[in-house]
C-alpha cells in the first residue's frame, strides 16, 4: 500500500508537472552527504562512540560469562545465602547487559538519537541548498534519488553536485567569516 502511495504521488507529480510545464529535478541527498566533510568528521565522531559502546558490552558480556561460569562450578559447594547472593550478582550482570543494549542500540536508543542529531543540521542545510538551487533554475519538482522514489533519470536531471556546489560554498564563506574575527 505504501509503495502504491509513493507510485501513485510520484505520477501525480509527474502529470501536474507536464501540464504547467514545471521542470523536474533530481537530488541525491546519501551522496551529497557523503561529499561533505563536517558530515563525514561527524559520522566519524559518532561510530567511535559507537565503537566505545559496543567494546564496553563486551566487557560486560565477558564479566557476565566468566561469574556466571564460576557461579556453575561453585553451586555445589555454596548454601543458603552465599547461593542466593552468587546467583543475584549473575541475575543482576545480565540484567545490566540487556538494558544496556536495549538503551543504548534499542529501537529508541541512544544511538538513534545520537544519529538523528547528527544527521538533522545537514538535513536542513541540505534542504535550503535544494531551495535554491530549485529557484534558480526554475525548477518546480525536485525528487530525492535516494529514497528511491525515482524510476528513470537522465544525468542532465541529477542537481546533486549543484547543491554541493552551494553547500561548500556556504562553508567556504563561513570559515572566512571566522577566520576575519
Amino acid at each position: 500500500m505504501k509503495n502504491f502511495r509513493i507510485v501513485f504521488t510520484f505520477i501525480l507529480f509527474l502529470l501536474f508537472g507536464f501540464s504547467n510545464a514545471q521542470k523536474v529535478g533530481v537530488v541525491d541527498t546519501e551522496y551529497i552527504l557523503n561529499k561533505m566533510p563536517q558530515y563525514k568528521e561527524a559520522e566519524a565522531r559518532l561510530n567511535a562512540q559507537i565503537d566505545t559502546w559496543q567494546s564496553e558490552l563486551q566487557n560486560l558480556q565477558s564479566e557476565y560469562e566468566r561469574k556466571r561460569s564460576a557461579f556453575e562450578n561453585e553451586k555445589v559447594l555454596l548454601i543458603g545465602d552465599q547461593l542466593k547472593l552468587r546467583e543475584k550478582e549473575v541475575m543482576d550482570l545480565e540484567k545490566n547487559i540487556k538494558t544496556t543494549t536495549s538503551l543504548r542500540f534499542g529501537a529508541t536508543g541512544e544511538i538513534k538519537k545520537l544519529r538523528t542529531n547528527l544527521v538533522q543540521p545537514f538535513q536542513d542545510q541540505i534542504w535550503g541548498a535544494i531551495k535554491t538551487m530549485a529557484e534558480k533554475n526554475g525548477i518546480g519538482i525536485v525528487l530525492d534519488k535516494t529514497s528511491n522514489n525515482v524510476l528513470f533519470l537522465q544525468k542532465r536531471f541529477d542537481y546533486s553536485d549543484k547543491v554541493l556546489d552551494i553547500l561548500l560554498k556556504d562553508t567556504d564563506k563561513k570559515e572566512k567569516t571566522k577566520t576575519r574575527k
